[in-house]
């Protein structure tokens, strides 16, 4: 195969028949979609909008209507064989996502006729100019950074690595949603896949691809973390971490050569920050974030991230490690081509404790704190959250200190932290696998929920009393938690003391 279908290409598959359309024009129906406005002409792709009509051609009128446009692969002869491989694949990949995150698959032609996928259109425009406006200001790299991590996490729920992460295949709805785009190069768990069959030279974007992408696997979702970690690496200090390089040797590189260390070029880098996106571009996949939730809640508890020596890097490693690096890298093959999402997210899942330390009894806290101890045992890779809610007024003044002139918001933290301590001793969990947050909110339940949603929670574990005429009449929090959760939920009860079931205060 010729080189240069390398790592460039996006979409295919063989000969074309010589009907259908090849010039198109505003005005043009195709499968009841009437061509409106062409919104961008690539090297690889048309994107149109579009409007539905019926038989007839006239408009389909649905005042409820998403808006849509149609993507149509550019083929006019010679092109690399890869990009109309890679639209089969996105053709493929598309009718099976689902969700906030991904444009909502519509409709689709093959090549027999006009080749075309018809989605929803997500306005504005992509991350690509942020990159002009590099570097960035660390909030808002920290806010990006996690939105797109929540995004890949879903994704790779749906046993999908995306294998093509860069700031112009991401989109932002209105609301902030991270969108990604583009699925061309991307990988389906339980499809086949066509550009691994079809060619023998690594595929994705020279800046981005993760060093087993260069050595031909493409069935990793920590994959995407790389390029991620290379994306949060150039809007921190404005530079790419591996350049841009146009050959596999060039790609190759970034086996034996580590980039230099943010603090290195932006001196006010944070050490938590330059840790999340070090640990982002480890060369060895099991060595980075192990799930895209795991780094979202990193960037969300900055200051709970564990600091190792990637934290005080300043400088590269020396040449012998590099000469070192280099000649193990020689020849060198991945240890594990099997990892597959499932396996890696079942093994290394965000477990949330909802825990009421303020006013849950001893017993029931006790009983709390060894089922968490039990299902984070049985789950080596795990984070564990551990998670409480300080009740505030819907209306007034609340009281942020206590009698005593103590932060409530503080003495809650570290209540929380005692609560956990047997847990973090018992499971050794100082490797940064444990974090401790405190909500504040009028409604405790309708927090846990939110957090448990943003941070992709797979298991929320709470503590409730016994039932009693009260509780039944104004619900509890744990029932409404676990009513409204996306995630699995266990509830513990403990035995209620007569003066518990009198209490008007209605708790986890």
């Amino acid at each position: 195969m010729d080189s240069s279908a390398s790592y460039s290409g996006t979409t295919g598959l063989g000969a074309l028949p010589d009907s259908g359309p090849r010039v198109l024009e505003v005005g043009q129906v195709i499968d009841h979609f009437r061509l409106e406005e062409r919104l961008h002409q690539g090297g690889m792709a048309a994107l149109w909008r579009v409007s539905r009509v019926h038989d007839d051609g006239a408009p389909v009128v649905d005042a409820t209507a998403t808006p849509l446009i149609m993507k149509v692969p550019r083929i006019k002869g010679g092109e690399d064989p890869a990009t109309i491989v890679g639209f089969e694949v996105e053709r493929m990949i598309m009718p099976t996502l689902s969700g906030v995150h991904v444009p909502r698959f519509v409709a689709k032609g093959d090549f027999t006729r006009q080749p075309h996928i018809v989605m929803e259109h997500i306005p504005g425009e992509t991350l690509r100019p942020r990159l002009d406006e590099a570097p960035l200001a660390f909030d808002e790299v920290v806010e990006i950074g996690s939105r797109v991590a929540v995004a890949l996490h879903e994704l790779h729920r749906q046993h999908v690595v995306h294998l093509d992460i860069k700031p112009s295949n991401i989109l932002f709805r209105p609301d902030g949603t991270a969108v990604l785009i583009d699925f061309g190069l991307s990988r389906h768990e339980h499809l086949p896949d066509l550009l691994d069959e079809e060619f023998t030279l690594p595929m994705g974007t020279g800046p981005y691809m993760s060093p087993e992408q260069v050595q031909f696997v493409r069935n990793d979702p920590r994959s995407d973390i790389f390029a991620l970690g290379v994306m949060l690496y150039h809007f921190t200090t404005g530079e790419r971490p591996f350049g841009a390089p146009t050959s596999v040797n060039g790609l190759r590189k970034r086996l034996y050569v580590e980039p230099v260390p943010p603090r290195a070029i932006r001196a006010d880098c944070p050490p938590w920050l330059q840790e999340i996106i070090l640990k982002c571009l480890e060369v060895q996949p099991e060595n980075r974030w192990q799930s895209a939730a795991q780094l979202s809640l990193a960037l969300q508890a900055p200051l709970q991230v564990p600091l190792t020596k990637r934290a005080d890097k300043l400088t590269r490693s020396s040449g012998f490690t590099r000469f070192k690096r280099w000649f193990f890298a020689m020849g060198s093959e991945p240890e594990n081509r099997s990892v597959t999402n499932t396996e890696l997210m079942s093994q290394n899942a965000i477990i949330m404790a909802a825990v009421d330390v303020d006013s849950a009894s001893s017993a029931l806290l006790e009983k709390l704190r060894e089922t968490v101890r039990r299902i984070v045992h049985t789950e080596p890779g795990a984070r564990l959250a551990c998670v409480s809610v300080m009740k505030t007024a819907r209306i007034g003044m609340d009281e942020l200190v206590d009698k005593d002139g103590h932060s409530v918001h503080v003495k809650q933290l570290v209540n929380l932290k005692h609560w956990a301590r047997p847990i973090s001793k018992s499971l050794n969990l100082d490797d940064g696998r444990l974090t401790f947050h405190v909500l504040e909110a009028p409604d405790a339940a309708a927090a846990l929920v939110d957090f448990a949603r943003r941070n992709q929670v797979d298991h929320i574990v709470m503590g409730a009393r016994g039932n009693s005429a009260l509780r039944r009449f104004l619900g509890s929090v744990s029932s409404q938690v676990v009513a409204q959760s996306d995630c699995t939920v266990t509830v513990v009860r403990a035995a209620l003391s007569g003066d518990e079931a009198d209490d008007d205060y209605v708790p986890f």
